[in-house]
C-alpha cells in the first residue's frame, strides 16, 4: 500500500466536507476537473460514477465504502484509494490517501501519480486550514 498524508491545522468536521463532497474536490485537487454519479454533498457507498481528470478521459469509479466523517474508498479498475481524515488532539488532524493495487501498478503509482497525491494531501491540508469552523460566520 502506498501512503500519503498531511498534517492539518483544521479539525475532522472542517475537513470533511472537502474530502467527501465530489463538487468540492476541484477546491483542493486542481487536476480533477468534474465528478458525476458519485452522491451529490457526499460521496455515497455502492454509487457508480466517473471522475474527470484533467488531460484524462473521464475515469469510471465505484464508491466501496464509506465511514461518515473519517473516510471513503473508491475503486478504479485494479486501483483502491481510501481518502481519510484521522483526528489529532488540540481539534487537528491529518488527511491521507492511501492506495492500494497488485505491486507492479503500485511501482508505477509511486513514480508517476505519488507525487501528485503528495501535492493533493498537502493542498486539503492548506484548504482546510483556510475554512471557517463549522457554525462560524455566515448570514
Amino acid at each position: 500500500m502506498l501512503r500519503y498524508e498531511a498534517r492539518c491545522a483544521a479539525a475532522p468536521a472542517v475537513v470533511w466536507p472537502l474530502l467527501a463532497c465530489p463538487a468540492r474536490w476541484e477546491e483542493w485537487a486542481p487536476h480533477v476537473r468534474g465528478a458525476w454519479g458519485l452522491g451529490e454533498r457526499e460521496v455515497r457507498a455502492g454509487a457508480w460514477g466517473a471522475v474527470l481528470l484533467f488531460g484524462l478521459a473521464p475515469v469510471p469509479v465505484r464508491v466501496t465504502a464509506v465511514d461518515p466523517g473519517r473516510s471513503w474508498t473508491w475503486r478504479a479498475g485494479l486501483l483502491t484509494v481510501r481518502h481519510r481524515v484521522d483526528p489529532l488532539d488540540g481539534g487537528h488532524s491529518v488527511v491521507g490517501l492511501d492506495l492500494s493495487a497488485p505491486r507492479p501498478l503500485e511501482l508505477a503509482l509511486r513514480a508517476t501519480y505519488g507525487p501528485v497525491c503528495r501535492w493533493v494531501v498537502a493542498a486539503l491540508a492548506r484548504r482546510a486550514a483556510a475554512e471557517p469552523p463549522p457554525g462560524a460566520g455566515g448570514w
